[in-house]
């Protein structure tokens, strides 16, 4: 497939370029609730918008009240909020949880998703237990009580945990820590008794949640998918996430690149516009291709999600791990060629080096999926 967009996703992304500009724009939104200390992180205002123009329900079938798109066109949305930083709990409420819910029972469906697809609530995702993202190994169980499962155990980083009226759990039913099978899935409520949190402010403003869970009573109806067969949807939402994440990351890049190019237009230094020195032109063109080829493969990774290719899982941690490489010299370029005035807060360039470093941790840093690489390759 061409790895360029149809007229259809050319006119979508026309529209998230505009409405992220104009309503998610760092002014508008991350200084804005940063500066406020918002307990949440971001708008709920505008998270009700993101229902109105329909981004909320886009992975969600039509035959459950969604749009029925795929990942190209979600990442597509998250490209524009990483482009502008806008806080926004979309890709761990329409891209992660949303993922998850399609593989729930109807009754599972009913109960969640049209308060998802109107923009009335917020979801999140809990599957790690440290600092670092690490899926293979779940240790929170999920023992059988009665009709239902008891939770216990604790989750890290959670993002968005606090402010979301469900949580999509990971727990071990049955095996030891590290076994593929005996993995479930729970849609756990915010107001669940024996439901803890400690909330984090993380370096880019955003909120996360050390969750504990102390004996949380679940019943039969919160399980998404099968009983001790919840690995196969653990790994369709973490690949839907990663490639999501990624195209977040070249949002991201890109932004920090316009500001930074922008910014070599206008300033003058021994009379000459800085962009006008060869020494920068290079490192500015480097740039520009190097995220061109981040944007390349994340695009041909949504594709193959799409499509249901067994390549998919590879191409996301490719996507991943370039993205994560790419987006850092972004971001590392911009301060260098702003100057000392990068360093401050008065400038925005700052800020997407901050949303980069916590970007890059979210379902899996570079190393993690260049090590995914080597082994799904068979090196």
């Amino acid at each position: 497939m061409p790895l360029y967009y149809d007229d259809d996703q050319t006119m979508l992304a026309e529209t998230a370029n505009q409405f992220m500009a104009e309503e998610g724009s760092i002014k508008n939104q991350l200084r804005h609730w940063r500066d406020r200390n918002c307990k949440d992180g971001f708008g709920h205002a505008l998270w009700k918008q993101f229902g109105e123009m329909g981004f909320t329900g886009m992975l969600v079938g039509e035959d459950d009240g969604g749009l029925g798109m795929g990942q190209v066109e979600a990442n597509i949305v998250l490209e524009e909020i990483g482009r502008n930083l806008t806080p926004s709990p979309f890709l761990f409420s329409s891209v992660l949880a949303a993922t998850a819910l399609k593989h729930g029972s109807n009754d599972v469906k009913g109960r969640w998703l049209p308060d998802l697809i109107s923009g009335d609530k917020v979801y999140a995702v809990a599957i790690d237990e440290g600092p670092k993202h690490r899926p293979e190994t779940i240790a929170c169980k999920a023992e059988k009580s009665g009709n239902g499962f008891r939770l216990s155990g604790k989750k890290d980083f959670v993002v968005y945990g606090a402010s979301s009226e469900m949580i999509v759990v990971a727990a071990r039913t049955s095996g030891s820590d590290s076994d593929d099978d005996g993995v479930t899935l729970f849609a756990v409520p915010q107001d669940a008794a024996g439901m803890s949190h400690d909330s984090v402010r993380l370096v880019d403003s955003s909120m996360a949640s050390h969750i504990t869970f102390d004996g949380v009573e679940l019943d039969g109806d919160s399980v998404i998918g099968e009983v001790d067969g919840g690995r196969d949807v653990l790994n369709a939402m973490l690949m839907a996430g990663r490639v999501g994440s990624a195209a977040e990351g070249v949002g991201v890049a890109r932004g920090a690149m316009d500001m930074t190019v922008d910014y070599l237009r206008q300033r003058k230094q021994f009379g000459k516009v800085i962009g006008e020195f060869q020494a920068l032109q290079h490192r500015a063109a480097h740039l520009y291709s190097e995220v061109e080829i981040a944007r390349a493969v994340t695009i041909k990774a949504a594709q193959l999600v799409d499509g249901g290719s067994e390549k998919a899982d590879l191409m996301a941690s490719v996507a991943k791990a370039k993205v994560a490489k790419v987006a850092g010299l972004a971001v590392r370029e911009g301060v260098q060629m702003h100057g000392g005035i990068g360093m401050t807060d008065e400038y925005d360039i700052g800020l997407y080096m901050k949303r980069d470093r916590a970007l890059q941790e979210f379902l899996g840093d570079q190393y993690y999926h260049a090590g995914r690489v080597a082994e799904l390759s068979g090196y």
